[in-house]
């Protein structure tokens, strides 16, 4: 009888452990996503969570300077300086007036540490206007 226990004892500790882990990473993976004048309204709080904040790249604010580029997103007539200093290279779409979205903490200094980028040039997925040619692929002739 003393063996069922000891194995029941073990499988309790190891489906708590592995509880204790899922809700532990639950909680580090969170990441909220904010505007940037919601951002700004955050205060101090800002910089303890992780957060996602989107915007215009403004146009002539792409600064790279070895392994670390910075640059300023625009929105709802804010701006918001972005230093990016992640591990994957840009996106191609990555440019002046681009669509952005960068992933990070807001630093002490005011400036939001971004480690992910994810970027799409607008003009690229716009719909044709009229009398213009759509930027879809080719037709096929025989």
């Amino acid at each position: 009888m003393a063996k069922y226990w000891k194995f029941a004892t073990l499988i309790v500790v190891i489906i708590g452990t592995l509880v204790w882990l899922a809700f532990a990473g639950a909680g580090e993976s969170k990441t909220y996503y904010k505007t940037i004048a919601e951002l700004k309204q955050m205060g101090d709080k800002a910089g303890t969570k992780r957060l996602r904040v989107a915007g215009d790249v403004e146009k002539d604010s792409i600064v790279r300077r070895g392994g670390e580029v910075e640059f300023t997103l625009v929105g709802e007539n804010h701006r918001l300086r972005v230093i990016y200093t992640g591990t994957e290279p840009l996106p191609d779409t990555f440019r002046d007036g681009a669509q952005a979205l960068a992933e990070g903490k807001l630093g002490p200094d005011g400036a939001f540490h971004a480690g992910k980028i994810q970027a799409k040039c607008a003009s690229k997925y716009a719909p044709a206007q009229p009398g213009q040619p759509s930027a879809g692929p080719a037709p096929k002739t025989s």
